[in-house]
C-alpha cells in the first residue's frame, strides 16, 4: 500500500476513535483538537517539501495606491492584519510575517494597470509596476527572491525564501505590440492575462459586451507568440469565446490565474464545465479565486443589488435620485448597507469550488489564485495570506491525500510552467519572433 493510501485510512481510524471517546468519555473538544493538530502537522510537512504557489496577488497596486509605490513608507516586516486602511481602501492582506505563517513558497505578483489606461501610458505604468515588484524583492532579500523559471522556484523554496514571479493582468498593457510583449517577458513577466475587465482591440473580456466573438486573428498571434516565448497564457477575466479560441490555438498548457467554478456560481469570471474539460485536455490549471462574489451565489446577488442601489442614487450624467449631491448619495448607500449586510462566505465554500474543479477537470488541473489585495475582503477563514494552511487542512479533513494537496498547492502550476518552457525551446527554434500587427489583420 502506498503512502497516499495510508493517509486516506488514517482520518477514518481517527474518526472512529473520536466517536468512541465522545460516547464513552464525553471529550469531543479534546479529540477534535488532536485531530486538527494532526492536519496542521501534515500541511506543514507538505509545504516544507512543495512550494505553495499563489497565482495572483495585487499587493503591487495596493502599495501604489497607498503611497505611490514608495516602499520606505510602509514596513512589510510588520504584520498589518487588522490595521485600519486609508479611506476607501481595504486593509492590507499581505506582509512578510503572514506570508511566512501561510507557508507561501511562490507568488505571482500582479502588475495590473486599469483598463482605462491606453497606449503608451498603459505600457509606462506596467513598467513602473514591474520595477515596483523588483524593488520589493530587493527590499526584502531575506524573504523574497525573483524567479524566472520553474527551476528557480524550486531552488528558492529550498533556500527557504518566497519565489517571486511577475504576471501582467491585461492584454491592453502591451499596446497591441508583440515587440512590447517580448520586452515584458525579457523584464521577467511570466504570464499575461489576455484581457482585464474590458475588451481590448484583439480579445473579448468576460465582463464587457462581446465585440470580437473571442480572439481576433491578431489575438491568436499574441497567443502563439506567448507560446514561443514561454509566457503562460492566462484566461482569467476573458469571455468564454476567448477561452475557447485561446485553448484551440495554444500549444502549451494555459492557466486561469484566479477563477472559480461556474458550475457552483454562474458568474462570467468563473469557468464552465465545458471549458474545464478543454483545460484538462490542454494540460492547464485553474487556480481558484477567493473573491466572495465568485465563490457564493448569495454574495454575487448582493454585489449586483448594491451596484443597482448605488446607480439609483447617483448615475451620472443624467439620472440618479441624488445626482450632484454626493453627500446625500453616500449617506443613502450607507443606510442601505446597514439594512442589507453582505452574506457570510466561508473557507468551506472555497473548498467546495476546489473539489468541484477537481471532479470535473481532475486533480492535475487545479491550483490556488487568491486575488488577495485585489479584493475588498476574503471569505471567513481566508482573510489574508496566512490562512492557506487552514484551507489545505480542510481538504485533508475531506479525505484528500498529501499528494493531492501538494498538487493543488504548487506541483500542478510548476508542471505547467515547465511545459511552457519546454514548448518555447521547440517553438523558438522553429520560427522567428512574430512581426504581426493589428493593422495587418484589420477586417479579418
Amino acid at each position: 500500500m502506498n503512502q497516499g493510501s495510508k493517509d486516506l485510512l488514517r482520518p477514518a481510524a481517527r474518526c472512529a476513535a473520536i466517536a468512541f471517546t465522545t460516547l464513552v468519555l464525553g471529550l469531543p473538544a479534546v479529540a477534535a483538537a488532536a485531530r486538527d493538530d494532526d492536519y496542521t502537522s501534515r500541511v506543514a510537512r507538505i509545504l516544507a517539501r512543495t512550494p505553495l504557489i499563489d497565482g495572483h496577488n495585487d499587493l503591487p497596486w495596493a502599495l501604489r495606491e497607498r503611497n505611490g509605490g514608495k516602499l520606505a513608507a510602509i514596513d512589510l516586516h510588520e504584520n498589518w492584519a487588522g490595521r485600519p486602511a486609508p479611506k476607501d481602501m481595504a486593509p492590507l492582506m499581505t506582509d512578510m510575517p503572514r506570508l511566512r505563517a501561510g507557508g507561501v513558497g511562490g507568488q505571482f505578483w500582479s502588475v495590473w494597470v486599469p483598463s482605462e489606461l491606453k497606449g503608451a501610458e498603459a505600457v509606462q505604468v506596467t513598467l513602473e509596476q514591474i520595477d515596483l515588484v523588483k524593488r520589493l524583492v530587493a527590499a526584502y532579500p531575506d524573504d523574497l527572491a525573483l524567479a524566472l523559471t520553474a527551476a528557480d522556484v524550486r531552488s528558492i523554496h529550498r533556500g527557504k525564501r518566497i519565489a517571486s514571479l511577475i504576471g501582467i493582468e491585461g492584454g491592453h498593457q502591451i499596446d497591441n505590440s508583440l515587440a512590447t510583449l517580448r520586452q515584458m517577458y525579457a523584464l521577467g513577466a511570466r504570464y499575461m492575462t489576455l484581457t482585464h475587465s474590458r475588451n481590448n482591440d484583439w480579445a473579448d473580456s468576460a465582463t464587457d459586451q462581446p465585440n470580437h466573438g473571442g480572439l481576433t486573428p491578431f489575438g491568436k498571434e499574441v497567443v502563439k507568440e506567448m507560446n514561443r516565448l514561454g509566457m503562460l497564457v492566462d484566461l482569467s477575466h476573458v469571455s468564454e469565446a476567448t477561452m475557447r479560441d485561446a485553448l484551440a490555438v495554444s500549444t502549451a498548457p494555459v492557466i486561469f490565474s484566479h477563477s472559480s467554478a461556474r458550475g457552483i456560481v454562474d458568474h462570467p469570471r468563473n469557468v464552465s464545465d465545458d471549458v474545464l474539460a478543454l483545460v484538462a485536455r490542454n494540460g492547464g490549471v485553474v487556480m481558484v479565486n477567493f473573491y466572495p462574489g465568485y465563490v457564493s451565489a448569495a454574495a454575487m446577488r448582493w454585489d449586483a443589488d448594491r451596484a443597482a442601489e448605488q446607480t439609483r442614487y447617483s448615475a451620472p450624467p443624467f439620472t440618479g435620485l441624488y445626482l450632484g449631491q454626493p453627500e446625500r448619495a453616500q449617506a443613502a448607500l450607507a443606510g442601505w448597507d446597514a439594512a442589507n449586510p453582505p452574506p457570510v462566505v466561508t473557507l468551506e465554500e472555497v473548498a467546495d469550488h476546489i473539489e468541484y474543479l477537481r471532479r470535473v477537470a481532475g486533480i492535475d488541473h487545479i491550483g490556488i489564485g487568491s486575488d488577495f489585495d485585489g479584493i475588498p475582503g476574503g471569505p471567513k477563514g481566508l482573510e489574508g495570506v496566512d490562512r492557506y494552511p487552514a484551507l489545505l487542512a480542510e481538504l485533508l479533513r475531506r479525505g484528500w491525500t498529501d499528494m493531492d494537496v501538494a498538487k493543488l498547492a504548487g506541483l500542478n502550476v510548476l508542471r505547467v510552467l515547465e511545459s511552457a518552457e519546454q514548448a518555447a525551446k521547440k517553438l523558438s527554434a522553429e520560427r522567428p519572433p512574430s512581426e504581426a500587427t493589428v493593422p495587418d489583420h484589420a477586417g479579418q
